[in-house]
C-alpha cells in the first residue's frame, strides 16, 4: 500500500479521534448545569461562523429559496436541535463513555427506518447486526454492576432518542436529497435556523447563557465540542469526495472507541466488564448493519450536492 493510499487512513483515524473527544466535551458543558437550549444556541453559533467562513473560502453561498427549507428544517430538527437536547439532558446523568457507546446506535436505528421508506433492501446480515445492537444496549441497562448507579437506567432510553432522531434526519435526506446543495451549505442554513428557533426559546425558558457573565471551563468545552463538530465535519466532506461514503461510514467505529477511551483519560471514568462486553458487541453489529461497498473503497466519487474532492 502507497503512501498516498494511507493518507484517508490517517485521515480517518484523526476524525475518529476529533469526533470522540466532543463526547466528554459535552458532558464537561453540561457539568455546571447548562440547560440544553441556551447550550444549544452557542453550539449552533460557533458552527455557523465556522461553516460561514469556510463556504464563504470555497465560493458556495447559502440558499435560501422556499425549496429547501423544508431541507433546513429536518436537519435543524432531526439533527440538531430535538437530537441535542436529549443529548445534553442524558449526558447531564450518564457517563461520557456510555453516551459514546450509545450515540454508536445510529446505524442500527436507521435500518429499520430505511426499510420503511424503501431506501434500502432487506438483508438477513443487517437483521443479524440489528440484533447485536440490541443485545449491547441490553448489557448497559441489564446487569446490576454495568453503569455506577442503577437510577442512571432510566436515561438511557432518553440518550437513545438522539440517535433515533440522527436516523431519521439521515433517511428523510437520501430519501428527498439535498436539493442540489453540498453538505456544508445544508448544514450551515440548518444551523442558522436552528439558531433563530433555541434563541428565543432559550430566553423564554430560563436557560439562556449569557458569556458576560464569564466564560469559565464549561463554556469553553462547549465552544471546543462544537468547533470540533464543524472541523471534523468539513474534513468528512472532502473524505467521502475522496474516498467514497461507505469508507468514511467507518469513523463511526472510532468515534465510540475514541470517545470511550477520551472520557476515560478526561474524566477518569472507568467501566464494568459488562460495558466493554457492550460496546464490542455493539461494534459487531455496527459492522453488520453498514452497507457493504459497491466499488474499491478507495474509487473516488462525488459526495451529496456538487461538492467534490477539491471543493
Amino acid at each position: 500500500m502507497s503512501r498516498a493510499d494511507l493518507g484517508p487512513y490517517a485521515v480517518l483515524f484523526v476524525m475518529g479521534a476529533g469526533w470522540g473527544l466532543s463526547v466528554p466535551l459535552s458532558k464537561i458543558a453540561v457539568s455546571t448545569g447548562h440547560l440544553p437550549l441556551g447550550l444549544i444556541f452557542w453550539q449552533e453559533v460557533v458552527i455557523i461562523a465556522l461553516l460561514g467562513t469556510i463556504c464563504a473560502l470555497r465560493g458556495k453561498r447559502l440558499e435560501l429559496g422556499r425549496q429547501y427549507w423544508r431541507l433546513y428544517a429536518v436537519i435543524a430538527m432531526c439533527g440538531a436541535v430535538l437530537p441535542d437536547i436529549f443529548f445534553y439532558l442524558a449526558a447531564a446523568r450518564l457517563p461520557a463513555g456510555i453516551m459514546a457507546i450509545v450515540i454508536a446506535s445510529v446505524p442500527l436505528f436507521s435500518l429499520p427506518i430505511a426499510l420503511a421508506l424503501r431506501n434500502e433492501t432487506f438483508a438477513w446480515r443487517r437483521l443479524l447486526g440489528l440484533s447485536f445492537g440490541i443485545v449491547g444496549i441490553l448489557l448497559l441497562v441489564g446487569p446490576e454492576a454495568s453503569l455506577p448507579e442503577r437510577a442512571m437506567v432510566a436515561f438511557i432510553p432518553l440518550a437513545l432518542m438522539a440517535p433515533l432522531l440522527y436516523a431519521t434526519e439521515g433517511n428523510l435526506v437520501a430519501k428527498w436529497g439535498t436539493q442540489g446543495l453540498d453538505s456544508m451549505q445544508v448544514i450551515l442554513g440548518a444551523a442558522l435556523l436552528g439558531m433563530a428557533v433555541t434563541g428565543p426559546l432559550a430566553v423564554v425558558s430560563g436557560q439562556w447563557i449569557n458569556p458576560l457573565d464569564g466564560i469559565g471551563v464549561a463554556e469553553w468545552a462547549l465552544v471546543a465540542s462544537a468547533a470540533l463538530h464543524g472541523l471534523v465535519y468539513a474534513v468528512y466532506v472532502w473524505l467521502v469526495g475522496r474516498a467514497g461514503s461507505v469508507f468514511a461510514a467507518q469513523t463511526s467505529y472510532l468515534v465510540t472507541g475514541f470517545g470511550v477511551l477520551w472520557s476515560m483519560l478526561i474524566l477518569s471514568e472507568r467501566y464494568a466488564i459488562w460495558v466493554w462486553l457492550a460496546l464490542a458487541i455493539m461494534i459487531l453489529g455496527i459492522a453488520l448493519v453498514q452497507p457493504r461497498a459497491r466499488a474499491m473503497p478507495l474509487a473516488p466519487v462525488r459526495p451529496m450536492g456538487d461538492a467534490g474532492p477539491n471543493a
